[in-house]
């Protein structure tokens, strides 16, 4: 892979960048068009790249290519999408809420704390149509899914992951290769820190809001019986709990056993291993018995429906796939980027992150600071310094929030929203809101713990 990487030209990289594009602009030109026509698209920048790269690198590797990313990362991330995104959709909290400014920073707070157990999906899965509703009366309310949406989620939620490593895959990642499970509780000041900053930016902004709507003569609409707070398919909470064992389980099992980390081999070096298919198989059969054991009844009142993950599914093969030489090229020459500091280890990070898939980067520069051999200090198994190890989580984990398209859920919140009638911002608009609220967060994250 290496090799390949350091003699690849940048050239293979444009079909990659104008699948971004392509996301960003068609929906702003054309939207019925973009609708109609994105499976289109995703199949033309998938060729255009595909094609090229087995002309001039041989049919073989670009099979071997082509199969690795499909088998090896995504299959397994678009089946425990749509298993949390099945099982929160059995999942209905109850209950009558007024979207005031404290209700929604309760909900985001809620949701922060849950998404480090459950995951971003699961926890924006299971938050996202409670927030909705009780918003539906508010004329302004773009800056409530604003904040979220990036990452699952919200600016917020996103955070929140870095405290377990069952939080998000780059950290699971690292436990994989020599990190303590509970290393990631390194995090939590500079999580606590971004959460305050951030609740309390949502607090200002959302108060302001919902003066304007007031003054509007917008309120809460008048319901004859107020209804309780509580959870209907409560029961499901087991099975979601069953999907993150089987990540958890999925990770461990090839250190346990060495006979997980076989499989059964495809093509070439390419290997679907027992772990991953053991994964796969609990994570199906929750979403089955989801399914079969909650009453249709509750999916219609979240107003379930397949568009969020059909939209994720479509768009982010076309991602994975037009990535591949974008990662091969940073594989290789990740260590040439003269990147040595901890800051810089968090923001080459987190910039790449914004646009190309957390864990691979989060691997690339993982391997970088190993190498570095800059200390003796050992965490776990692992020969590196545990502030630049910060730095390189806090990047990969946290700027996934930067873009829509920097973790995958982000779309499946955009896609919820539209479904409830409310207008998203564009993908430049959501980039123009990270500009404003993340980066300064960043810069003090920088300049507190990083410098």
């Amino acid at each position: 892979m290496e090799s390949l990487g350091s003699t690849l030209s940048f050239a293979y990289c444009i079909p990659f960048a104008g699948m971004l594009l392509s996301i960003a602009i068609c929906p702003l030109v054309n939207g019925a068009w973009w609708e109609k026509f994105k499976g289109a698209a995703v199949l033309f920048w998938s060729l255009l790249f595909l094609v090229p790269f087995a002309i001039g690198n041989g049919a073989g590797t670009a099979l071997n290519h082509f199969l690795e990313v499909i088998l090896g990362d995504y299959i397994s991330f678009i089946v425990l999408l749509f298993g949390l995104f099945c099982v929160a959709g059995n999942i209905r909290i109850r209950g009558t809420l007024a979207g005031t400014p404290k209700v929604n920073v309760l909900l985001l707070l809620i949701g922060t704390l849950l998404s480090s157990w459950v995951g971003t999906t699961g926890a924006s899965m299971l938050l996202i149509r409670p927030v909705i509703r009780a918003n539906s009366w508010r004329k302004r309310k773009v800056h409530t899914m604003v904040f979220f949406t990036p990452s699952p989620q919200s600016c917020i939620i996103h955070l929140s992951i870095s405290i377990l490593s069952v939080g998000d895959p780059p950290l699971l990642m690292g436990f994989m290769h020599g990190v303590p499970f509970t290393w990631s509780f390194h995090l939590l000041p500079v999580f606590l820190l971004n959460v305050v900053l951030l609740l309390a930016l949502y607090f200002i902004i959302d108060s302001r809001a919902y003066k304007k709507d007031l003054s509007d003569g917008a309120k809460p609409k008048a319901s004859e019986k107020t209804e309780k707070i509580g959870l209907e398919g409560a029961h499901n909470l087991i099975f979601l709990l069953c999907i993150v064992g089987a990540v958890i389980l999925s990770g461990s099992l090839a250190n346990i056993n060495a006979f997980f980390g076989n499989g059964i081999k495809i093509e070439g070096e390419v290997t679907l291993t027992f772990a991953t298919m053991i994964e796969m198989a609990i994570i199906l059969l929750s979403a089955f018995l989801s399914f079969k054991t909650t009453k249709k009844e509750v999916r219609t009142a979240n107003n379930f429906s397949w568009g969020a993950i059909q939209e994720v599914a479509v768009l982010f093969i076309g991602i994975f796939i037009t990535m591949i030489p974008a990662l091969l090229i940073l594989s290789a020459r990740g260590s040439e980027l003269g990147i040595t500091k901890n800051w810089q280890m968090f923001w080459a990070t987190g910039a790449l992150s914004s646009f190309l898939d957390n864990t691979p980067t989060y691997l690339v520069f993982f391997e970088t600071a190993v190498s570095l051999h800059a200390t003796n200090e050992a965490i776990g198994s692992v020969m590196i310094p545990q502030t630049m190890l910060m730095a390189i989580s806090c990047g990969a984990v946290f700027m996934g929030a930067n873009t829509y398209i920097g973790n995958a859920p982000n779309f499946m919140i955009k896609s919820i929203a539209e479904e409830n009638n409310i207008k998203m911002p564009s993908f430049f608009g959501y980039l123009f809101w990270s500009v404003c609220c993340l980066i300064p967060v960043f810069l003090i994250d920088t300049l507190i713990f990083f410098l």
